[in-house]
């Protein structure tokens, strides 16, 4: 299966979870990991476990979403997929903090929502911040649940995403139903429903019925209107299979037939519900939700005067928190364990992206990944490139003049200029040999425009090094060699055409350019003059080609060009602007 096949298939995954078909998105995960399951482990085997994660998740198996999800971020750890490492990093976090682990929840989104703004991903970002604002939420921090969560809704905003518009809308509602602001809560419900809707999201349409019956019933006491909302919420929750959800409304339920003031006000009918819910909780193991329910029903039994039934439910509530207590003194111990083994992992993956970092900077980030893949020798053929060399005048007479660390920091500061105009217009840095500096538009990404960026980069790059001002460390030395000397000045040569690129040998591989398209660049530049651009009449008509207005070539007219014979040439300047 192609990778393009797998992305096409995730996609179908993600919109059969989207709208509650669990049975069918697992199946189909399934199939997927399947096929994929004997070759070697890449981001598509993390990312269709990320997938069987999200059903589980979605059914409330918080157990199997964390074996699913743990497995997802190994593999990404492993093939050093970044994108992989940031999801599964946010997804455990949400996890742990709806098993009540928050500390560790705050500890894997912290790692996510880095990953996520070092690489600007405002959907991720949103999805993140917005389980951050969950957390503090469960923490009674409701101020501060606020401000995450507007944080969120500014991301999802930015980058028009309408699931995590409709997700944080409604958890900010639900923020302000704590904060006593019942109709701005509801508002925001409203708003969060009617997109939900729109996406056919049935999961969050369910739960926004739930929460509206529960602010009808609870704070503004309009027990019909609650009744009506839950009923909606409770059909779309048996028809998903969602077990905690479904425990949740019926408890939901029970609670508003307890209340006197409701015209269907029904004791028994309120331990049905409650009791349903019960046996729903224990059989996922949610335990928080399972104390509060069981806490709940001891109170109806109080009002009916079964005082035996309630002492037996506060019992079981209070073995239940006692269960939770114990394990939050567990979870302490492996929460340091966690911290040791996560700043281990910080470290490593620190040195992984350093050491990324340099490979990159020593080679095309393509060619890179092609060499870790195996692919050796690499030889590639262009039709058509742009080749751009530059000179420093008189430079062996400077070098004569300056220490070697001063020849060195010269050296530095002319290529790191020289690197900044090529990275601003698209050029592939290839080599410094000595005094030169070689550049290239259009490999190794093919580049339609090629001759255009390169004209134009060696226009800037004139200008830089017009400009350039250089200034030594006293340490260095005596500088009084800077004033008998000319100022700085370089000689660039452009020629466009064929050529053959690739990398070979075993060691200190370099990334190179061969063919005539070089040979000929190299000489337009050796035959060039101080302070100018001189290019062939092949550049001059490959830029042409674009429309270019703001260019202009002087011809040079017929010349002897060494190894070449007599070539027409043209020199490269900037049309002054009025």
């Amino acid at each position: 299966m192609t990778e393009e096949q797998v992305n096409a298939t995730l996609r179908s995954i993600m919109e059969k979870v989207s709208h509650g078909f669990y049975d069918e998105a697992e199946k189909l995960a399934e199939e997927c990991l399947a096929i994929v399951v004997n070759l070697p482990e890449d981001s598509r085997h993390a990312n269709i476990y990320e997938m069987l994660g999200n059903v589980a998740w979605h059914r409330t198996d918080y157990t199997k979403a964390l074996e699913l999800y743990k497995k997802a971020l190994a593999i990404s750890l492993q093939c050093n997929y970044a994108v992989g490492i940031a999801n599964g990093n946010s997804k455990l976090g949400m996890v742990y903090s709806s098993t009540g682990d928050f500390t560790k929840g705050l500890e894997y989104l912290s790692i996510a929502i880095q990953f996520y703004e070092e690489n600007h991903n405002l959907d991720a970002l949103a999805g993140a911040t917005c389980n951050i604002a969950n957390i503090y939420a469960k923490l009674d921090q409701i101020e501060k649940s606020l401000e995450y969560f507007e944080r969120a809704l500014q991301y999802a905003t930015d980058g028009n995403h309408e699931q995590f518009r409709s997700i944080i809308t409604a958890n900010i509602g639900a923020s302000h139903v704590v904060l006593g602001n019942y109709l701005i809560g509801i508002e925001y419900f409203l708003k969060s429903l009617s997109i939900r809707k729109k996406l056919g999201d049935k999961n969050g349409i369910s739960g926004l019925y739930k929460n509206l019956g529960a602010v009808y019933c609870d704070y503004l006491k309009e027990y019909d209107v609650a009744l009506e909302y839950m009923l909606k919420a409770l059909r779309i929750a048996e028809e998903l299979g969602s077990k905690g959800l479904i425990a949740d409304i019926k408890y939901n339920i029970g609670s508003l037939y307890m209340n006197e003031g409701f015209s269907g006000y029904d004791l028994g009918f309120a331990e049905k519900n409650m009791c349903e819910a019960i046996v729903l909780l224990e059989d996922i193991g949610a335990n928080h939700q399972l104390a509060l329910t069981h806490n709940g029903i001891s109170t109806l039994y109080k009002s009916c005067a079964l005082f035996e039934k309630a002492l037996h439910h506060v019992e079981v509530a209070r073995e239940l928190e006692k269960v939770i207590a114990s394990s939050e003194v567990k979870k302490y111990a492996a929460q340091l364990d966690s911290e040791r083994k996560n700043a281990e992992r910080e470290k490593q993956l620190a040195l992984a992206q350093k050491e990324k970092a340099i490979l990159n900077n020593i080679l095309p980030e393509g060619i890179t990944q092609r060499l870790i893949k195996g692919e050796n020798p690499i030889a590639d053929h262009f039709d058509f490139v742009s080749a751009l060399f530059m000179d420093i005048v008189d430079f062996t007479k400077l070098s004569t003049k300056i220490s070697a660390q001063q020849l060195v920091h010269l050296l530095n500061a002319i290529f790191k200029a020289a690197d900044a105009v090529m990275r601003e217009f698209g050029l592939e840095k290839i080599k410094t040999i000595g005094d030169a500096y070689m550049a290239v538009a259009g490999a190794p990404i093919v580049q339609e425009d090629h001759a255009h960026r390169a004209a134009n980069a060696a226009l800037k790059l004139l200008e830089v090094m017009e400009n350039l001002e250089v200034s030594f460390p006293p340490e260095y030395g005596d500088r009084s060699w800077i004033e008998n000397i000319p100022e700085i000045e370089v000689r660039i040569g452009l020629h466009c055409g064929p050529a053959a690129a690739g990398v070979v040998g075993e060691n200190k591989f370099l990334y190179d350019l061969w063919g005539d398209a070089v040979n000929t660049a190299s000489r337009m530049e050796s035959h060039g003059e101080a302070g100018k651009i001189h290019v062939s009449e092949e550049f001059k008509h490959a830029v042409e080609t674009v429309h270019a207005p703001s260019l202009r070539f002087i011809p040079r007219g017929e010349i002897e060009i060494k190894g070449k014979g007599k070539m027409r040439t043209f020199f490269l300047e900037k049309v002054s602007e009025l």
